[in-house]
């Protein structure tokens, strides 16, 4: 009875706890299953949590494509960590200033305390350039945290492509969420998940958008910022590995624009809704609806008897405290700005890989993505289609 009684008290109206009834949920019962031309991983992890997505890219017979960056990962370990029959592309990635990547409005609005600190967002356009330059149509992105238990359900969403733009694998184990919406969770809130780059398959050549970057820059990725969410669906299922999101509260201060501007979108998405509705007063409700959301969420945080250790309530509190400081600098001027300024960088974004050819060799790919004057991308590839490599490390081809 008092665990309903907290159910009930954590109820609000100024936040929505699923947008799942975006997604279509298709009878995989008679879905064809399609080829998966390359499983690609973003990590700054150690090469050893690679192995999942290795024994993924064996059984369904596709390239497995690894980005790495960070103290902890390059691509030589991945090559002589991984089994030496993986089908791999490894490339260190460095900073994007070495990367021949457009530049996008939405990443100068975002400068100072809004400008995201990590490379996900790099790493996944990288990988897009990459698979038109390579040809591939149907790709995988998939982290190196998620465990897949029918691999064969990536072979069902890339079939699923020829309907949809992109379709994702429901993720179970940890919830993947924003650090307050996990608070939300944890004292009692109903919150669900929605599909994302953890463990999605996508259609390159007919989905022309990219991942700005942000916070939920998977989320952009599925928008047309004109015209409104793609068709999308979900399917099958895979496993997210437990991780502490109040580790630290720069996490939950770092990702509150991402959090206010996606879940401000999908607020009107929801409703049926366009994304030309996210005006200047949309984005003014909005964002007093998120700042009494976090009030309350707060204040359950303290007193819920949902959470057992002091440590972690104090944890909890710190993050909230840090996603409503962050929030006080976000203005409705910002929001309508990005979502205009997304508009323009999904146009330019489609120009650009219109220009780009096709079916080139891998190291031909890597050496157009790289800019005039920087050293070429350290990469270990054992392919077919390589061509030999000047340097080899651990039974395998490698340039760098």
């Amino acid at each position: 009875m008092g665990g309903a009684a907290t159910m009930t008290s954590a109820l609000t109206l100024d936040h929505h706890g699923s947008h799942r009834d975006l997604l279509w949920h298709p009878d995989d019962t008679g879905s064809a299953q399609a080829r998966i031309d390359a499983i690609i991983v973003p990590t700054m992890r150690a090469p050893a949590h690679l192995a999942e997505a290795a024994r993924i890219a064996a059984l369904l017979e596709c390239p497995l494509v690894t980005l790495h960056s960070g103290r902890y990962t390059n691509a030589r370990h991945a090559a002589r960590r991984l089994p030496p029959d993986t089908d791999l592309i490894a490339i260190d990635i460095p900073g994007q200033e070495a990367l021949r990547l457009p530049e996008f409005k939405t990443s100068r609005l975002l400068k100072g305390r809004f400008a995201r600190k990590t490379d996900t967002s790099a790493k996944r356009n990288f990988a897009l350039m990459l698979s038109h330059l390579m040809g591939w149509e149907r790709i995988v992105f998939l982290d190196d945290d998620i465990t897949v238990g029918a691999p064969e359900d990536f072979r069902t969403a890339a079939g699923l492509l020829d309907t949809y733009s992109a379709v994702g694998l429901s993720i179970g184990g940890f919830p993947d969420n924003s650090v307050v919406c996990h608070a939300y969770r944890d004292v009692g809130g109903d919150q669900e998940s929605f599909i994302g780059g953890g463990a999605m398959a996508i259609e390159v050549t007919r989905h022309r958008s990219f991942f700005p970057n942000i916070y939920n820059e998977d989320w952009f990725y599925l928008l047309d910022a004109k015209a409104g969410l793609r068709q999308l669906a979900v399917t099958g299922k895979v496993v997210q590995q437990p991780y502490d999101p109040y580790r630290t509260p720069d996490r939950a201060r770092g990702e509150e624009i991402g959090d206010v501007l996606a879940e401000g979108v999908f607020w009107l998405l929801d409703q049926g809704r366009t994304v030309a509705e996210a005006d200047l007063r949309h984005w003014a409700d909005f964002i007093a609806r998120r700042g009494r959301f976090i009030d309350h969420v707060l204040s359950l945080a303290k007193v819920s008897p949902r959470i057992k250790d002091d440590a972690e309530r104090s944890r909890m509190i710190a993050a909230l405290l840090a996603a409503r400081g962050r929030l006080a600098h976000i203005t409705p001027e910002l929001c309508q700005g990005f979502i205009k300024a997304l508009a323009d960088d999904q146009e330019c974004w489609q120009r650009h890989v219109d220009r780009l050819p096709k079916d080139l060799l891998i190291d031909d790919a890597l050496d157009r993505l790289t800019k005039f004057g920087r050293s070429p991308l350290v990469r270990y590839i054992s392919r077919k289609e390589a061509r030999p490599s000047p340097v080899t490390a651990a039974g395998r081809s490698g340039r760098g």
